[in-house]
């Protein structure tokens, strides 16, 4: 009666013993549609004797496990799917294929097809049919898909459904799974309280404490049981545990703990990004499904959160000290010190307190628009390593920082933020970023507010880059080049911050490069007294060559400036030694020279870029002014538009 320990007549007689009507069921047995006894499981065993002629009749030795069952039960009563009846042991019978899905299957068989995929195709032919009563659904033991054990694979097939069939390692991995569903489908029945449910309970509650103390690992497998058992806080906590260690995503779940006030500010921001994310431009409007009855107020907020999360006003802001480390992380992040501000986060961590029972993290950092890219998919498991709420515990080793010193890395072939092979960047020495506008912002000048003409980057869905989600298209001349670029503050080449420069970068610039009308923004951009540097790089492809601009001005005035096309250079000014394209290329490969000349004006000026603040479109963004000046009386110039639309039928 056993099969590798498990005590079958013990689990039917538990399931017996459990057994209460559910909601439907109560419904019919109210309407004397039912009777009781029709609706309970019934425990009775069949005899060795009664399994040995089953198995002498179909000609196989059957798996342990549905061996066990059989001489425990002998068929079993399931009213909580589309399989109502389990056959005896004399009931079953070979499946044989009636519909006829084996030539469906094998016609989608190729090399590529997985080991499972070809065992599935040949099971219909094979299978062993163990239900005697479903609605157009099937109970199959494939002999022909065994392990170790002996054990048989089970397939449960929905004819209905236009679905592919479910597998189960062995028939005691179905009935377990269904013993959960039972379970599950009767949690809310307030009555419903048994010694399996105060295990589970027990559970819950034991993995809120592990997860607090940092051992979210442990927690997370408690939870997953739990959750299968439809117990109160499981679902919830376990979606906060994926969230941060597989990131925001459709579907982001937290069941019933979004009805609870003190934890909807921490949750109901997160659904509101992964249901932003998934909104694609263009496509018409889901509806932002919260998965749980709340109140006329949370739907409110929850409406105006995700209102606030797509216009990236979104703040995260909790009480106490943790607040206020969260409000100096998002400082230092807001103008591209991300590892700095998740260094402040991490220090803060053992401070945080969860507002009800059922938090088990700040899970509210990650729809910030600033913060949340801070926590990346690593950080977030080291967050939930870290012990919170005064709970005890080995803080974890931090792991690696994201943004690599210096311009170097630009140059790697890997995917970052310059798809298009054609990127520009101003710096300017001696002011923060909120001053650019003042000197290079489209209709900013001297006198206005210097940061009026910075904007908060737009949501991107899923798979976006930032730039591919931009504003439409300005008013601007044809003959113009206005940049939008990100704006932030750069480090030290060496790493950190305090060089004194702010930066505006365009990741994917409109034009391929410096043209006839091109004037650098470096001259206008220094006229405050500091230096401004202006570096342009386009990649080479088959149809043009690789091109190099640098220009430096100081005091309002352009020092120098060369463009590098090819091996073709124009000059103004008196270029250093140490900048000079000649010198710096020598003897370098046509896939070292972007690095080279990066690396030499890196190390001239200390200048840097942020590449996590990058990747991510973080950033402020601003409109600068155009690049091109204006032609002039007598030059010539001319453009082309392409449009697209419909053809004239």
């Amino acid at each position: 009666m056993y099969d590798n320990g498990f005590d079958w007549p013990a689990f039917l007689r538990r399931w017996r013993d459990e057994w209460v009507p559910s909601e439907d069921e109560a419904m019919d047995l109210a309407e004397e549609e039912a009777a009781l006894d029709e609706l309970r499981p019934v425990v009775a065993p069949a005899s060795e004797a009664e399994v040995a002629d089953a198995e002498r009749w179909l000609g196989v030795r059957l798996p342990p496990s549905y061996q066990g069952f059989l001489l425990a039960g002998n068929g079993w009563r399931l009213r909580d799917d589309s399989i109502y009846q389990l056959g005896a042991a004399h009931e079953i019978g070979w499946f044989g294929d009636p519909f006829g899905m084996t030539p469906m299957y094998r016609e989608s068989i190729d090399a590529r097809s997985t080991e499972q995929e070809v065992l599935l195709a040949g099971m219909w032919e094979r299978a062993l049919q163990l239900e005697t009563d479903s609605d157009m659904s099937y109970v199959l033991l494939d002999p022909g898909d065994t392990d170790e054990d002996g054990e048989w694979a089970l397939y449960v097939y929905k004819g209905w459904s236009g679905e592919y069939p479910t597998r189960y390692p062995s028939f005691r991995a179905y009935m377990q799974r269904r013993y959960e569903s039972f379970h599950a489908e009767r949690a809310p029945l307030p009555d419903f309280v048994n010694e399996t449910t105060r295990a589970r309970d027990a559970d819950v509650e034991r993995a809120r404490e592990e997860a607090l103390s940092g051992r979210w690992e442990a927690a997370r497998d408690l939870l997953a049981v739990a959750k299968r058992y439809g117990r109160p806080g499981a679902a919830g906590m376990l979606g906060q545990l994926d969230v941060l260690t597989q990131g925001v995503r459709g579907g982001s779940y937290f069941g019933g703990l979004v009805a609870d006030p003190r934890c909807a500010d921490e949750l109901v921001p997160v659904m509101a990004l992964a249901h932003a994310l998934q909104c694609l431009p263009g496509r018409p409007e889901r509806p932002f499904a919260l998965g749980a009855e709340t109140g006329d107020a949370i739907r409110a907020a929850a409406d105006e959160t995700l209102a606030r999360v797509r216009d990236g006003s979104y703040r995260y802001a909790p009480d106490g000290d943790f607040g206020q480390a969260v409000a100096e992380a998002r400082e230092a992040a807001r103008w591209g010190d991300t590892d700095g501000a998740w260094r402040v986060i991490r220090a803060a961590l053992p401070s945080w307190t969860p507002p009800a029972p059922g938090l088990l993290a700040p899970l509210g950092l990650l729809a910030d628009p600033v913060l949340g890219p801070v926590v990346t998919r690593e950080r977030g498991r080291e967050l939930l390593a870290t012990p919170r709420a005064g709970r005890p515990g080995m803080v974890p080793e931090p792991v690696p920082d994201l943004d690599p010193p210096g311009l170097s890395w630009v140059a790697e072939s890997g995917r970052w933020n310059a798809p298009y092979g054609s990127w520009r960047c101003l710096w300017v020495e001696g002011v923060e970023p909120e001053a650019l506008p003042g000197l290079v912002g489209q209709g900013q000048g001297q006198g206005q507010d210097e940061a009026a003409g910075l904007t908060a980057p737009p949501v991107r869905p899923d798979g976006w880059f930032p730039h591919d989600v931009r504003r439409p298209g300005d008013d601007s001349a044809p003959w113009e080049d206005r940049a939008v670029v990100a704006v932030g503050r750069a480090g030290a080449a060496g790493g950190g911050t305090g060089s004194g420069w702010a930066f505006g970068f365009d990741p994917a610039a409109r034009t391929h490069g410096p043209g006839r009308l091109f004037v650098s923004p470096a001259a206008e951009a220094s006229r405050g007294g500091g230096r401004a540097v202006v570096l342009w790089i386009r990649r080479g492809r088959d149809d043009a060559s690789a091109m190099f601009h640098l220009s430096v001005a100081e005091r309002g005035a352009e020092l120098f400036a060369y463009t590098l096309r090819g091996t073709d250079v124009e000059r103004s000014g008196t270029v250093p030694e140490d900048l000079d394209p000649e010198r710096v290329l020598s003897g370098a490969e046509d896939a070292e020279r972007e690095r080279r000349l990066l690396v030499a004006v890196q190390d001239a000026y200390g200048l840097s870029l942020p590449r996590h603040a990058l990747v991510e479109g973080i950033l402020p963004e601003l409109t600068t002014r155009s690049w091109n000046r204006a032609p002039r009386e007598g030059e010539v110039f001319s453009y082309a538009r392409v449009t697209g639309g419909r053809p004239r039928t």
